[in-house]
């Protein structure tokens, strides 16, 4: 099944959930309502019509001047089939989202990360501990409105190597 007949078959399956399909350039996206991202996350992955097995990438994007302001990408994909869908959910700043982790293993490290560089949270993560930045760094450096100006802006990071 393509990833076009994807899109429709979500959106017959969770008519409630798919907020809207998209086609450019020959791909695919449709964007699900946050809070049944993990229901038809899973559906993508076990229906065996789909069997969308591996996720590629998954990424916040900030949107300062819209409600909600973020966006999360996954990009999946299916081995079986050779397609891509890329599934989009919209999420404001103070609301968490499912983590995916538990259906993707991929996922456990990209969510790590933007929820290190946007602030979101993600529910239900095996270990949401930070991967990139130093446990005591403040503020979220991909948020559009980060101040990226300061006293120590051009100071490196204090790295600290022993074990």
């Amino acid at each position: 099944m393509d990833s076009r007949s994807a899109g429709n078959l979500l959106k017959e399956k969770f008519p409630q959930a798919v907020a809207g399909i998209e086609e450019f350039r020959g791909e695919t996206t449709v964007t699900v309502e946050a809070p049944n991202l993990f229901e038809v996350m899973t559906f993508l992955r076990e229906n065996t019509e789909l069997a969308y097995d591996m996720l590629i990438d998954q990424a916040g994007v900030d949107f300062p001047g819209q409600s909600p302001r973020f966006t999360i990408a996954y990009l999946l994909h299916s081995m079986k089939f050779n397609n891509r869908l890329r599934i989009k959910i919209k999420v404001a700043a103070d609301v968490a989202v499912d983590s995916v982790s538990a259906i993707w293993k991929a996922a456990n490290w990209m969510e790590r990360e933007t929820a290190e560089m946007f602030g979101i949270t993600f529910k239900n993560h095996p270990n949401p501990q930070h991967i990139l930045l130093p446990d005591d760094f403040v503020g979220y450096p991909l948020r559009k409105d980060y101040d990226v100006k300061g006293p120590n802006f051009d100071q490196p990071f204090q790295v600290c190597l022993d074990e």
